[in-house]
C-alpha cells in the first residue's frame, strides 16, 4: 500500500513508482501535496518538468546530489571549481566618451612634460657646461645631422599612422625626435646670453599656461581655424625665406618673430581644443595621444624660439 502519512519517505518518491491504480482516491489534500510537506530539502522553485523526479540523495541546494532528470542548471549557478565565463564579467563600469577623453588628456600632458624636461636638460647643458658648448661649436656637422633627423622622423610620424599609434614604436620615434629637437634647441640657445634664455623660458611658460587656460574655458571654437592657420604658416615661411636674401634688419627680425609667436600661440589654442574635444566641432582620436603630444610640443618649442629671437633682437 502507498503510505502518505507524514509525507513522502526520506530521499524522494518510493522505489518502484506510484501505487497500482494511480493516486489515492480523492487526490491530494485540498491546498497542495499530502500532509507532511515536501520531500526533505524541498523542490526547486517552479517545480520539476513533466516526467522528472528527484534522484535519490537529492538535498537542498544544487550540486549536492545532482540535478533531477530533464532539469537544467539554474541561472547564475557556478559549479564548484568553475568560473563565471565571459557572460559573467563585471558590469557597472560605464566608459563614456568623457571618461576616455579625460584619460587621454592626462596621458598627453604626461608625455608632454617628459618632453619638456628632456629639452630643458639639453638647454641647461649647453648653457652651463662650457666643454659641451665648445665641442659642438667645433663639430658643426652634428647640427645638420640632428636637423635631418628631426625632419625625417617628423615626416614619418605625420604620414604613417601605424608608426605613431603602435606601441612601443611610437614612443621610440617620439623619443628620437625629442632628443634631436632638444639638441637643436640647445645649440640655438648657446649663442644667447644665459639671462636672455632664462627670460625666454619664463615668458614662454607664462604664455603657454595662459593660453591653455583660455582654451579650456573660452566659448569660441578654434578647431574651425585649421585652414586659416595653415595659410598663415605658409605666408610666414615665405616671409622667412625672403628675409634670408635681404640685409639683416632689426625691425624685420622683430616683425618676423612677433608674427611667428602670434601664429603659434593660436596654434597652441587650436591643438589644445582638438585634444579636449567635447563641445568643439573637431577633435583628435584618443588613439592619437602621441600625435597630440607632438603637436603641443612643437607649438611650445616654436613659441620659445620666436620669443628668444625677439629678446635677442631687442638687445642687439
Amino acid at each position: 500500500m502507498y503510505q502518505n502519512q507524514g509525507g513522502y519517505p526520506q530521499g524522494g518518491y518510493p522505489q518502484g513508482g506510484y501505487p497500482q491504480g494511480g493516486y489515492p482516491q480523492g487526490g491530494y489534500p485540498q491546498g497542495g501535496y499530502p500532509q507532511g510537506g515536501y520531500p526533505q530539502g524541498g523542490y526547486p522553485q517552479g517545480g520539476y518538468p513533466p516526467g522528472a523526479a528527484p534522484q535519490p540523495g537529492f538535498q537542498a541546494g544544487y550540486g549536492a546530489g545532482g540535478y533531477p532528470a530533464g532539469y537544467g542548471e539554474p541561472t547564475g549557478y557556478v559549479p564548484p571549481g568553475g568560473s563565471v565565463g565571459e557572460d559573467g564579467e563585471v558590469k557597472g563600469f560605464d566608459f563614456t566618451e568623457q571618461t576616455i577623453r579625460k584619460a587621454f588628456v592626462r596621458k598627453v600632458y604626461a608625455i608632454l612634460m617628459c618632453q619638456l624636461l628632456i629639452t630643458m636638460s639639453f638647454i641647461a647643458l649647453f648653457l652651463f657646461h662650457a666643454p659641451t658648448k665648445n665641442w659642438v661649436a667645433r663639430n658643426p656637422a652634428l647640427f645638420w645631422v640632428a636637423f635631418a633627423t628631426v625632419f625625417v622622423v617628423l615626416i614619418v610620424m605625420a604620414c604613417c599612422g601605424d608608426v605613431r599609434r603602435k606601441s612601443p614604436m611610437n614612443f621610440i620615434f617620439l623619443g628620437i625626435f625629442t632628443v634631436a629637437q632638444s639638441f637643436l634647441l640647445g645649440v640655438a640657445s648657446s649663442v644667447y646670453d644665459v639671462d636672455a634664455v632664462m627670460m625666454a623660458v619664463g615668458i614662454t611658460a607664462a604664455v603657454c599656461l595662459a593660453l591653455t587656460l583660455f582654451a579650456l574655458q573660452t566659448k569660441y571654437d578654434f578647431t574651425t581655424m585649421g585652414g586659416a592657420l595653415l595659410c598663415a604658416v605658409v605666408i610666414l615661411m615665405i616671409f622667412g625665406i625672403i628675409c634670408i636674401f635681404i640685409p639683416s634688419n632689426k625691425i624685420v627680425t622683430l616683425v618676423y618673430a612677433s608674427l611667428g609667436a602670434l601664429i603659434f600661440s593660436l596654434y597652441l589654442v587650436y591643438d589644445t581644443q582638438l585634444m579636449l574635444g567635447g563641445k568643439h566641432k573637431y577633435s583628435i582620436s584618443p588613439e592619437e595621444y602621441i600625435f597630440a603630444a607632438l603637436n603641443l610640443y612643437l607649438d611650445i618649442v616654436n613659441i620659445f624660439l620666436y620669443i628668444l629671437t625677439i629678446i635677442g633682437a631687442s638687445r642687439n
